[in-house]
């Protein structure tokens, strides 16, 4: 992992050492919203992380769409534009090098301990309706991302860039969700796991039973 590759990317940075009330909800706002979701995460949670006032919160945000908006905008300036696209330009040499590091840059990212995943992804999937303020902004920051690609796309000299750009942006969601969903290694089994192991053990224990008593084994359902 290239010491540029973030440990985490859940913090936001922290301008001055004793930030101001609003650095400091937009700081614990980042934090959770990135690890937890903009729905499981409530006023409250962020108001016991930042330590701020209720009324000093709703000063600053009079609701929490405007925090989320604003957490999003912070997404796409640290993730999407200070680190994101900052490594693939740092990475490749031409247009087409380029292109081809972001996938470069994803591995080591998808290694990151506390990987979450593409906010923008994840907030569109917690927010269905297409006429929702926030998954609006979610879906102009991933057109931000796609016009970078195809930025490259036309340097490197393809003909269809916008074209590409589509295609090569489907394949980096793709990756994304893939490695969010794939089960980490080292996470401790679920009950679900539990159960198709033991159906698997008795399975084999029948299965030894019947060779033992000169059957033929009975066939397994799926575990």
């Amino acid at each position: 992992m290239s010491a540029s590759t973030p440990t985490s990317l859940l913090s936001a940075p922290q301008g001055l050492p004793n930030p101001r009330a609003k650095e400091r909800i937009l700081a614990a706002a980042y934090d959770l919203f990135s690890r937890h979701g903009i729905r499981a995460v409530g006023i409250d949670a962020i108001i016991e992380q930042s330590g701020v006032a209720r009324m000093t919160l709703y000063r600053h945000f009079s609701c929490k769409e405007q925090l989320v908006l604003a957490f999003l905008e912070q997404r796409a300036q640290f993730w999407s534009s200070g680190w994101l696209q900052a490594e693939v330009m740092r990475r490749g040499a031409t247009a087409r090098d380029r292109l081809l590091a972001i996938f470069d840059v994803f591995a080591e990212w998808f290694r990151v301990e506390g990987f979450e995943g593409c906010t923008f992804i994840n907030v569109m999937l917690e927010t269905p309706n297409p006429d929702d303020r926030i998954r609006r902004a979610s879906v102009e920051y991933l057109e931000r991302i796609r016009q970078f690609i195809a930025q490259l796309a036309g340097e490197a000299g393809i003909h269809d860039r916008d074209g590409f750009a589509r295609k090569w942006h489907i394949l980096m969601k793709g990756a994304i969700v893939f490695r969010r969903r794939r089960r980490p290694r080292g996470r401790r089994p679920g009950a679900r796991d539990r159960r198709a192991r033991a159906r698997r053990r008795a399975g084999a224990r029948r299965s030894q039973s019947a060779v033992t008593a000169g059957k033929s084994p009975a066939p397994q359902g799926r575990s």
